[in-house]
């Protein structure tokens, strides 16, 4: 795989299942609009692909309860509202999709009601003068021109959005039938709503929202609830940390996912609750079915999918996500005793259930996503998206496990270039931390091995998917059995006479490029050169200026700065002797860019040998999301950098 063969990453999205009609939105990288392509693909269940729509932005296929319409978000290629994604229906048996909003920043995911007439949603609302709407005089003024913004409170921003207080997340009912392209939101302008769910009969939405409707800045999110006709919401249970993506089931149970932050707030497992609701009654209390250590619900992949007796979820385990079976009575069930409905070493990326039809978005070491049928008779693979990426070249994982130095089992991969060897080695380093390595098809490692590079992959302490004391285990101690777990799993993959221990290098982004600036200065030796991308190098200015600063910094590393400061690679950047590239995006709120600008002149005025390379507009989801052509210069240059270094 080679850069440019990025836009052989083709990732099916969600699935939208009723009856035999099967609908999902494919998306890959667009190199010539430089910008990603989204259309609708039909799916018939006894395989192959059929056209729905042509996009170039169509996304998130709702199907109405009766089968009738098919809702999805379309973008199209004019400003302001034409240019954002905005709700379209069409009937399912094919015909025009017609567009039913016109909202300045556009609409999000449509939820249909039991109705098949309604359609839910949210949307941010800018403030009159911004983000391209007329100001109090009708005059529409350039971003640079606004009037300035009064903050007053710390989550103010946060990364690949932008500004938060004056274009909060609103709640929308829409009637397909009669709608109106900019209808009254249902909540205030107080705080943001997400996740909404219909009760069963159609008089309320479920939703979540921050506790005292955003009074204060907090993490925490509740369950609410609100008449579908407006009036004053309620809460319908208070929750001990985040929650999401609620759900009701046959008897009228409410489920969720949800974390505690009782004991930590970066770092939660996150479980399977339920609650039985009491309209108008006040909140009541929710319990955890599944077990806070061993138990990790993978919320992207999708809601929970109650049935008669269990809930359907996806868990994170040992870099795999799985499909599991909840009983719908359990409380606390451990991993081991919930049974498997599927799992493999794969990544369930994401699932729909309509009856005993189990579709599923399914990614492996060789594709980027399939649509696969999961039934009594096993895995029924529909479709072939990742024949091209096939035919570029994949690499296989070989699976790693060692020990570190103090006999703590440690996980991870090689992926091995063509030939014999000795092949040059890199050891790339997930960022998080609290995230898992997986068993997907991973491009960064594709595109390295196919320029000649053994690739070291893994879950040192600190990940995700092995434990939720696994996850914790780092806490206050970044650098420390962190770091042993990185090195324990090169050495392992040393022992191998294909691969070259004189030329090694580090690389990593976020968390993992906090890593490659701590092991440069700590274990230097170790490596020939360091790419650091998006990088923690400070963690006395990351309170201050990270989006997540002010709460995820005492959560790692503590209050006291004297601490801060022992645990910054930027501390200790005169201990760096080998090349080192700071790479950093210039919109970038999580780590900021201030991050990478004090560790490049720490190590110019040091006098090692560094670059600064730096992506104008993107921000700290670049390698995995920014513009498809500074993805592609992104590759080249870290190819560049390893071939001056590792090969030359």
């Amino acid at each position: 795989m080679r850069p440019a063969d990025i836009e052989a990453l083709l990732v099916p999205g969600r699935p939208a299942l009723r009856g035999n009609l099967l609908i999902t939105a494919l998306q890959r990288p667009d190199l010539e609009t430089d910008a990603p392509h989204s259309a609708l693909r039909r799916v018939p269940l006894d395989g192959g692909e059929v056209p729905w729509t042509h996009g170039p932005r169509d996304s998130a296929p709702a199907i109405s309860p009766d089968g009738r319409w098919v809702a999805f978000l379309r973008a199209g290629d004019g400003q302001g509202a034409d240019g954002r994604p905005q709700l379209h229906v069409m009937p399912s048996d094919g015909g025009e999709a017609r567009r039913l909003t016109s909202l300045p920043l556009g609409a999000g995911e449509p939820v249909w009601a039991p109705d098949s007439r309604r359609i839910a949603f949210t949307a941010r609302l800018p403030e009159t003068g911004r983000y391209g709407t007329p100001d109090a005089g009708g005059v529409v003024r350039e971003p640079a021109a606004e009037a300035p913004r009064r903050i007053t409170r710390l989550d103010y921003r946060i990364d690949d959005i932008g500004f938060l207080r004056d274009r909060m997340v609103r709640l929308f009912v829409l009637d397909v039938l009669e709608p109106v392209e900019s209808p009254e939101p249902l909540t205030g302008d107080g705080f943001d709503v997400a996740h909404p769910v219909w009760t069963s009969d159609g008089t309320r939405i479920v939703f979540t929202a921050p506790p005292d409707w955003g009074a204060a800045e907090s993490d925490v999110r509740d369950i609410c609830a609100i008449s579908a006709e407006g009036g004053a919401p309620e809460v319908v249970v208070r929750c001990p940390g985040f929650s999401e993506r609620p759900a009701f089931g046959p008897d009228g149970t409410l489920f969720y996912f949800g974390q505690s932050f009782e004991d930590h707030r970066e770092a939660a497992s996150t479980g399977l609750f339920a609650a039985t609701p009491s309209f108008g009654a006040g909140p009541v209390k929710a319990r955890r079915l599944t077990d806070i250590e061993t138990v990790d619900c993978e919320a992207a992949a999708g809601p929970p999918v109650p049935r008669e007796a269990d809930v359907l979820v996806a868990v994170r385990n040992r870099g795999a996500v799985e499909l599991r079976a909840v009983p719908a009575g359990a409380e606390d069930v451990p991993l081991a005793d919930l049974p498997v409905v599927y799992a493999d070493r794969t990544v369930v990326r994401s699932f729909a259930v309509d009856g005993d039809v189990l579709a599923a978005v399914i990614a492996t070491p060789t594709s980027s996503g399939e649509v696969v049928l999961l039934g009594a008779e096993g895995p029924r693979v529909l479709t072939d998206y990742s024949k091209p990426l096939r035919d570029k070249g994949i690499r296989p994982m070989i699976e790693l496990e060692t020990t570190a130095p103090d006999g703590y089992p440690v996980h991870g991969w090689l992926v091995l270039p063509e030939g014999e060897g000795p092949h040059p080695v890199l050891r790339v380093v997930h960022g998080g931390p609290f995230a898992q390595q997986d068993w997907a098809v991973f491009d960064e490692a594709q595109v390295y091995a196919s320029a000649g590079y053994a690739v070291v992959l893994g879950n040192p302490r600190g990940s995700a998917g092995y434990g939720q004391q696994h996850g914790h285990a780092i806490t206050y101690g970044f650098g420390t059995v962190d770091a042993d777990d990185v090195l324990a799993l090169l050495d392992k993959a040393l022992e191998r006479p294909d691969l070259d221990a004189s030329r090694v290098g580090i690389m990593g982004g976020s968390y993992g490029g906090f890593m490659t600036g701590w092991l440069a200065a700590h274990h230097g030796e170790r490596f020939k050169a360091a790419w650091s991308e998006r990088a923690v190098n400070a963690w006395d200015s990351m309170v201050g200026s990270s989006d997540i600063g002010y709460t995820f910094v005492e959560a790692y590393i503590g209050t006291d700065p004297e601490v801060q400061r022992d645990r910054s690679p930027l501390t200790h950047a005169a201990k760096i002797r080998i090349p080192f590239a700071v790479v950093h995006s210039e919109e970038d709120w999580r780590c900021p860019l201030e991050q990478a600008q004090r560790m490049f002149v720490a190590l110019k005025q040091a006098g090692a040998d560094t670059e600064f390379l730096l992506f104008p507009g993107e921000g700290h989801e670049l390698t995995r999301s920014g513009r498809p052509r500074h993805r592609v210069q992104r590759f080249e240059a870290v190819l560049e950098w390893w071939s001056r270094h590792l090969l030359g």
